[in-house]
């Protein structure tokens, strides 16, 4: 489903025009980077340190090589990675079998942030990704913390409609 999808794929932004296209191994460090530049993640432990590359080289591969998953970034017009989202297609039997298309770990890097870049991104999901997927919903989680992010998803039109539920395995 996600190989549907038209890519790379040009966006324009107050900051620029920018590529959307498929992750890759050589993306890695930047995707780390980006990951750490979030304060909520790096809180959780995303550090971009070279000693946990190992293990987000193997969630990478395990996402790339997963039919129902792809990781996207977002090039500036040098080319440049300034943002990345993970889609799944989530299949289901509610909604009278809708499939969902998933949208996790959003990130734009803070020295571009609020250049639109973010809005572009997530219209493109909304309106050329989720038809290109036949998918009838798109749904993202978002930390109680992310008060910034809840606004933006809100003014793109997105509802907060459920209250999200995570448990920690292990402990």
């Amino acid at each position: 489903m996600l190989a549907a999808l038209d890519l790379p794929a040009t966006l324009t932004a107050r900051a620029g025009d920018l590529t959307v296209r498929r992750a890759t191994p050589a993306d890695l460090p930047a995707l780390m980077a980006l990951l750490a530049d979030d304060a909520i993640s790096a809180a959780r432990g995303d550090r971009a340190d070279a000693a946990d590359e190992a293990t987000y080289e193997a969630a990478l591969r395990s996402v790339l090589d997963a039919p129902l998953n792809d990781l996207l970034v977002v090039d500036d017009a040098d080319g440049v990675l300034v943002g990345t989202l993970q889609l799944t297609v989530v299949p289901g039997m509610a909604r009278q079998g809708a499939t969902r298309l998933l949208v996790e770990a959003v990130r734009v890097s803070s020295r571009v942030r609020s250049g639109g870049i973010g809005g572009a991104l997530m219209r493109w999901v909304m309106h050329v990704a989720a038809p290109a997927t036949g998918t009838a919903l798109v749904q993202l989680t978002s930390d109680a913390a992310s008060v910034d992010a809840h606004r933006f998803y809100t003014r793109l039109g997105f509802r907060d409609s459920h209250i999200g539920f995570t448990y920690a395995v292990g402990s």
